[in-house]
């Protein structure tokens, strides 16, 4: 079995072949990888039944259960991931700035690859996929290791992208996997020093916290969303019900599923029953501190802990506060630094919501599923930084480079 030194070090080989190819070769991989994740699909959608056989036995949420499965329109969604990276810009040799110096000395700062990426993450096959695209046109390689929930699953993928990479007549080890989904080798790899160039960790809250504290291998947070939509005294109640049942109950699995509302005390009243009855029809567990369990006496009194969790699934907290300030500071003291928003009519009350809040994304009106590199337009994403240094909030191809500084001369010398 190949070790994980010698991934790392055919990763790095293959990033160096990678990071010299033209954006038509890159192209080209993509399209025959998406090629090769359709022709596959019956295979591809075995394993996966597979896993989450294995996941039901074991009790997996349902909510968890929609990260793993897979289905012809999700794998073909896939697909149409790469695709849509094919149309995009290659970030690779794009000059971010350029200057003359006194001296005659031409600088030119340009986009190169970060390298090697390595990619830990649990039950979710749409990251494999999504990386794979990502990291090759950025001319990068990658190592990915799945959770041991989706190991069928990613491996059936990873083979289909592998074959499209070498039809293309590039080297198969720009995508690797490993096979095995053990602590231990999830340590080894957060410690690679000598081959990785960064690690980004996909999943839960204690699941990054741990990798961050675990790795010497410089890592990008991503992903944990405790996401807050607060319900500002001048808000349009109508519109901020509908933006409500989206951000909740559309996929509450995801990182950028709303988890609190926070309502201001002046409009609680009227609101609170209004949310709860649209909610109803959708099984969402509500808990709410005194104020909200006053108005609502049938939902779950919050804890504590409520605050700072991220459910992932069909239940929401909610919080009553006397002004804007103190939903600001609430929204500060619980928040993943994630994605929040702010449901109101006041642009005076949007402005000061969107400078003091501290999160990557931060919307006026908007439901916070719109947290998302597609969305946003930059095709697929490999992740949601949730921190300030290199990238914050959707990752796409540009937040994959680093720069460099081209100078040229012609006999300058330092006196």
């Amino acid at each position: 079995m190949t070790t994980l030194v010698e991934i790392g070090q055919q990763a790095q080989a293959a990033a160096t072949e990678l990071a010299l190819l033209k954006t038509t070769d890159k192209n080209a991989a993509l399209q025959t990888m998406a090629t090769e994740l359709i022709a596959e699909e019956a295979a591809i959608l075995a394993a996966n039944e597979l896993d989450l056989t294995v996941a039901e036995t074991n009790g997996v949420r349902p909510a968890m259960l929609d990260r793993l499965k897979l289905d012809h329109e999700r794998l073909v969604g896939m697909a149409n991931g790469l695709q849509q990276v094919m149309q995009l810009p290659d970030p690779i040799g794009q000059a971010i700035s350029g200057w003359q110096t006194e001296n005659g000395l031409q600088i030119e700062n340009v986009r190169v690859p970060l390298g090697v990426i390595g990619m830990i993450y649990e039950a979710r096959p749409n990251v494999t996929v999504d990386a794979a695209g990502l990291t090759l046109k950025s001319g990068n390689a990658v190592i990915l290791r799945g959770g041991k929930e989706a190991i069928k699953t990613n491996l059936a993928l990873a083979g289909a992208l592998q074959t499209g990479l070498r039809k293309a007549g590039l080297t198969a080890n720009a995508v690797q996997l490993i096979a095995d989904t053990s602590h231990e080798t999830a340590q080894q790899l957060m410690q690679l020093t000598d081959y990785v160039d960064v690690l980004i960790p996909r999943g839960s809250s204690k699941f990054i916290n741990f990798v961050v504290h675990n790795a010497t291998v410089p890592v990008i947070e991503t992903g944990a969303g405790n996401c807050h939509i607060y319900v500002d005294q001048n808000a349009d109640l109508s519109m901020a019900r509908e933006i409500i049942i989206n951000a909740k109950t559309q996929r509450p699995s995801v990182c950028n599923a709303m988890e609190k509302l926070v309502v201001h005390e002046k409009v609680a009243a009227e609101f609170l029953p209004m949310i709860a009855t649209a909610l109803a029809p959708y099984h969402v567990e509500l808990r709410g501190d005194a104020a909200a369990c006053a108005i609502l006496p049938e939902i779950v009194p919050a804890t504590a802990e409520d605050w700072g969790t991220e459910y992932d699934d069909y239940i929401m907290a909610i919080k009553v506060v006397p002004d804007l300030n103190a939903a600001i500071t609430h929204i500060n003291r619980y928040n993943t630094h994630h994605s929040e928003a702010i449901i109101t009519k006041d642009y005076a009350a949007s402005q000061e919501f969107q400078r003091r809040i501290n999160a990557a994304v931060v919307y006026t009106n908007a439901s916070t599923r719109f947290t998302d590199g597609f969305e946003f337009g930059f095709g697929a994403e490999i992740g949601i930084s949730t921190q300030k240094l290199h990238a914050r909030g959707p990752m796409g191809l540009t937040a994959l480079t680093s720069n460099q500084y081209h100078v040229y001369g012609n006999g300058q010398i330092r006196q």
